[in-house]
C-alpha cells in the first residue's frame, strides 16, 4: 500500500506560469550580446529547471565572473519587461487550482522577489501565499533534493506523502532524490522522454492533473521500481 498524498508541491516556471519560453528567448539574446552563442535547445538543456545560482556558475565558467554578473543583470532587466507585457498562466492551471482540494505549496529555483512578481502578475500568487519556497533558502538547488525536502519539512509532511509537479528533468530528478513521487508536465518545452523514470507519470495537458492526483493515491496503486 502506498502512502496517501498529503501535499502537492508545484514547481513555478513552466508549471504555473508560461515563463520558460520567455526565459529561453532572453538567454539566447543575452548570450549573443556577451559572446556565448547558444541555441534554444542548448538553453533548455543547460539552464531550464536549474536555480539562478547554478545558471550563474555555468555562465561564469564559460565567460568569467564579471561576464556572468552582467549576463544575469541584463537577463533580469529584459525578463522584468517581458513579464509585464507577455507573461500568462500555463494553459489550464487556474482551473486546476480552483479544483484542488489537497494541501499545496510552490518550490522553485526562482527567487522570492521574482515569484512575487510573476505569480502576482498572473493571478496565481493568492493560491500559494505563505507557502512559497525558493532555492535561495537551501544549500543546493535542483537536481539536488534539498529544496523539496525543505518544503516538506516546512509544511510538516513526510516526503513519501508528497507528489511533485515538475516540467524539467532536473526537477523530476530532485523529486526522486527526495523520495517523492512526480508528475512530469511535458506540455511546455521539455521533451517527454526527459521526464520519464521511476515514480514519475508524464502528462501533457494540465487539465489532467486532478485525475492524476486522485489516481496516485488510489488503493492498489504502486510505486514504479
Amino acid at each position: 500500500m502506498i502512502t496517501p498524498i498529503e501535499l502537492v508541491v508545484f514547481d513555478c516556471d513552466g508549471v504555473l506560469i508560461d515563463s520558460e519560453r520567455l526565459a529561453v528567448r532572453l538567454h539566447v539574446a543575452v548570450g549573443a550580446e556577451l559572446g556565448w552563442a547558444l541555441t534554444e535547445a542548448e538553453v533548455i538543456e543547460k539552464f531550464i529547471g536549474r536555480s539562478i545560482i547554478s545558471n550563474g556558475e555555468q555562465i561564469s565558467a564559460r565567460i568569467g565572473a564579471s561576464g556572468a554578473a552582467l549576463w544575469l543583470e541584463r537577463f533580469e532587466e529584459l525578463h522584468r519587461a517581458a513579464v509585464d507585457t507577455e507573461l500568462a498562466p500555463v494553459d489550464g492551471i487556474l482551473e486546476v487550482l480552483d479544483m484542488l482540494t489537497l494541501p499545496s505549496c510552490v518550490a522553485s529555483g526562482g527567487s522570492h522577489d521574482t515569484m512575487r512578481r510573476t505569480l502576482g502578475r498572473t493571478g496565481i500568487y493568492p493560491y500559494f501565499a505563505g507557502r512559497i519556497f525558493s532555492a535561495g533558502e537551501v544549500v543546493h538547488g535542483k537536481p539536488a533534493p534539498d529544496l523539496f525536502l525543505y518544503a516538506a519539512r516546512q509544511m510538516g509532511v513526510d516526503p513519501a506523502a508528497c507528489i511533485v509537479v515538475e516540467d524539467s528533468k532536473y526537477g523530476v530528478q530532485a523529486a526522486r532524490a527526495a523520495g517523492m513521487r512526480a508528475l512530469g508536465y511535458s506540455g511546455g518545452l521539455t521533451p517527454a522522454h526527459w521526464l520519464e523514470g521511476p515514480n514519475t507519470t508524464v502528462f501533457d495537458d494540465m487539465r489532467e492533473l486532478p485525475a492524476l492526483l486522485a489516481k496516485a493515491s488510489q488503493p492498489g496503486a504502486r510505486r514504479q521500481p
